[in-house]
C-alpha cells in the first residue's frame, strides 16, 4: 500500500486547515486499527504502526480523549523506518458513534469516528428487534452521521413485507435496505451509500452478517465469517474495530458485535419524532405521558397510532439520556447517589437513600 490519496479516505479541507495550525513537521493519517495502546494508521505512504505521545496521553482525562478507529491524527512520520510513529494530535471529529462503556465507570467508548453513514445491521431471524432498532437509531442520530437500517439474511424470511411495515412505524425518514448473502447481487442495495471519500460504519449484533457484506464489498475474503448457531443466534467473529479501504469505493469500519448498547448520548427528537410532535399537543408542558389529563401521547397509544411498547421504550431511553446529562456535571459520589435513587424509584426509597447519605457525612 503506497502513494495513497488521503482524499479517498475522507480527508477534507477542514482537516487540512486544522492540521496546518500545528506546523509542517507533522503529517495527517487516519487510524485504521486500535489494540489497547498500539495503533495502525494510514498515511500517504502506507499503513504503519503508531503510539500516542506522552503529552497527548497526559492531557487525556478519559478514554474518549484517545484516538479511535476512524480518527484523523497528526503523526511525526509517514513511514515506519526509524521506529514507531508518534501520534501528537487528534483532529476535531465531525461525527462520533459512541456508547457508554460496560462496567461501573460509565465512560464513553467510541465505536467509530468521522463516519458519514451508520449501517444498523439486523438479521431477519431472531435478531430482528424493533426496540433495539430504536435504541440504535437514537444513538446513530446523535452521532452526527446518517443511519441506514440494513436487513440481512433476507432468504430466511417469507414475511418480509410485514417486517418492513413494522420498521416503517419506528424508523421515519430512515432508509431501509434488504440484503442476502445467497445471491451474487444480494448486496447491491448498499452500493449507493459506499462512495469515494465517504466512510460507512457497520454496527449490529454478532453474527448478523456484517463481515460477509464487507467481504462482498472488498471483493475478497478479508474478514473471518462463521455459520449461525443452532439456536439461530450469531457467532462472534470480529474481535476488534478496523477501517478498511474499499476498491474505488471509500472506506468501511467493521465493528465487533455489540451485546449491549448503553446510551452515552441520544437524539430522541429525531428518532422519536412522532412522539415528540404529539407531546407538543399535551395539555401540560411537563406532561410525563402517564396518567395526566389531556395527554395527546397517551390518546395516540389508546387509539393505536403509537404502540405502547414504543412509548415505553421512549420513556426508558429518555431516563437513560437524562441520567447521562446529569452525570456529566456530578461528582462520583453524587452520581452513585442519583443512580441509587433512580433505581429505588419510590418517594420512600428516596428518603431512605438521602437519610443514609446524611448519616455518612
Amino acid at each position: 500500500m503506497n502513494n495513497i490519496d488521503l482524499h479517498d479516505l475522507g480527508l477534507s479541507s477542514q482537516h487540512l486547515q486544522e492540521a496546518a495550525r500545528y506546523g509542517s513537521h507533522l503529517h495527517l493519517a487516519r487510524v485504521s486499527v486500535q489494540h489497547r495502546d498500539l495503533y495502525r494508521v494510514i498515511t500517504a505512504s502506507g499503513e504503519i504502526q503508531a503510539v500516542v505521545s506522552g503529552k497527548l496521553s497526559h492531557a487525556a482525562d478519559m478514554a474518549a480523549d484517545y484516538p479511535a478507529v476512524g480518527d484523523w491524527v497528526l503523526v511525526d512520520r509517514t513511514e515506519d523506518r526509524g521506529g514507531t510513529a508518534i501520534i501528537h494530535q487528534i483532529i476535531t471529529r465531525k461525527s462520533c458513534f459512541a456508547r457508554k462503556a460496560a462496567g461501573t465507570g460509565g465512560e464513553r467508548q467510541i465505536i467509530a469516528a468521522n463516519i458519514d453513514t451508520v449501517f444498523i445491521c439486523m438479521s431477519l431471524n431472531n435478531d430482528f428487534n424493533l426496540r433495539r432498532a430504536e435504541r440504535y437509531l437514537a444513538i446513530a442520530w446523535d452521532s452526527g452521521a446518517i443511519p441506514v437500517i440494513v436487513l440481512t439474511k433476507a432468504d430466511l424470511r417469507h414475511d418480509l413485507d410485514v417486517k418492513l411495515r413494522e420498521l416503517e412505524s419506528i424508523a421515519m425518514g430512515v432508509d431501509v435496505v434488504v440484503t442476502s448473502s445467497l445471491s451474487e447481487d444480494g448486496y447491491g442495495s448498499i452500493l449507493k451509500y459506499v462512495r469515494r471519500g465517504k466512510t460507512v460504519a457497520f454496527i449490529g449484533s454478532s453474527g448478523v452478517g456484517k463481515s460477509t457484506l464487507i467481504n462482498r464489498l472488498m471483493g475478497a475474503e478479508v474478514l473471518a465469517t462463521s455459520e449461525t448457531r443452532d439456536d439461530d443466534r450469531g457467532r462472534h467473529t470480529t474481535t476488534f474495530r478496523q477501517l478498511l479501504i474499499l476498491p474505488d469505493r471509500g472506506v468501511v469500519i467493521d465493528t465487533p458485535g455489540l451485546r449491549e448498547l448503553q446510551i452515552a448520548g441520544a437524539d430522541l427528537a429525531q428518532s422519536f419524532a412522532d412522539i415528540e410532535a404529539l407531546a407538543e399537543q399535551c395539555r401540560f408542558r411537563d406532561c410525563r405521558h402517564q396518567s395526566e389529563p389531556g395527554c395527546a401521547v397517551r390518546a395516540s397509544v389508546e387509539d393505536g397510532r403509537i404502540s405502547a411498547k414504543r412509548l415505553e421504550n421512549y420513556q426508558k431511553l429518555q431516563r437513560e439520556a437524562l441520567f447521562e446529562e446529569r452525570k456529566a456535571s456530578m461528582t462520583a459520589t453524587q452520581v452513585q447517589k442519583q443512580k441509587t435513587i433512580d433505581m429505588m424509584g419510590s418517594l420512600d426509597g428516596q428518603k431512605q437513600v438521602l437519610k443514609y447519605h446524611r448519616k455518612k457525612k
